[in-house]
């Protein structure tokens, strides 16, 4: 198996008062969509592709949701991270 190639897995709780609405969720997608790795977000009952704003909305996750991240590919690590100080800093959102 190539030594560079990673899978990576975390999770976060959202932070941000109303949830993973469109503008957090177009955050996260920008991100996500800069790395090469495959990086999926799951809820209890969802799985999907975190470079989809779609399915990104379709988790609708509220404040208080735990979203797990899992990333494949060479830059996995960079990117779980990339998410989830991003998701520590409310996806960069100012109320």
């Amino acid at each position: 198996m190539d030594q560079t190639f990673q899978k990576v897995k975390a999770a976060f709780i959202v932070i941000n008062e109303k949830g993973l609405h469109t503008r957090p969720a177009t955050e996260l997608v920008k991100c996500a969509s800069s790395f090469k790795s495959h990086i999926f977000l799951h809820t209890l009952s969802m799985s999907v592709n975190a470079k989809s704003l779609l399915g990104i909305l379709m988790l609708a996750a509220s404040k208080g949701s735990k979203i797990r991240i899992e990333a494949e590919g060479r830059d996995a690590e960079e990117a779980v991270q990339a998410l989830l100080f991003l998701a520590k800093n409310k996806f960069n959102i100012k109320y």
